[in-house]
């Protein structure tokens, strides 16, 4: 996993939704803290993909970059 901080407009859902993986710089921009967080993060991790405004998270499951949104899980 990737995220461009070039492209981030600092909206912050990736660090509200996934603190363990995602952070921001001084500048409020993306950082990645964990680019392999573990399995149970996964769907956090593909719901702050599809919350980014500017689409600048990259994820890549099983080799294959992540392109289009993924369905939300159903509520348990």
């Amino acid at each position: 996993m990737t995220a461009d901080n070039t492209t981030c407009v600092t909206s912050s859902l990736c660090v509200y939704r996934v603190p363990d993986v995602f952070d921001q710089d001084a500048e409020g921009r993306v950082v990645v803290l964990d680019a392999e967080p573990p399995a149970e993060l996964q769907h956090e991790v593909l719901r702050a993909r599809r919350g980014c405004p500017t689409r600048s998270i990259q994820v890549e499951l099983n080799g294959v970059v992540v392109e289009d949104p993924v369905p939300e899980a159903p509520a348990s």
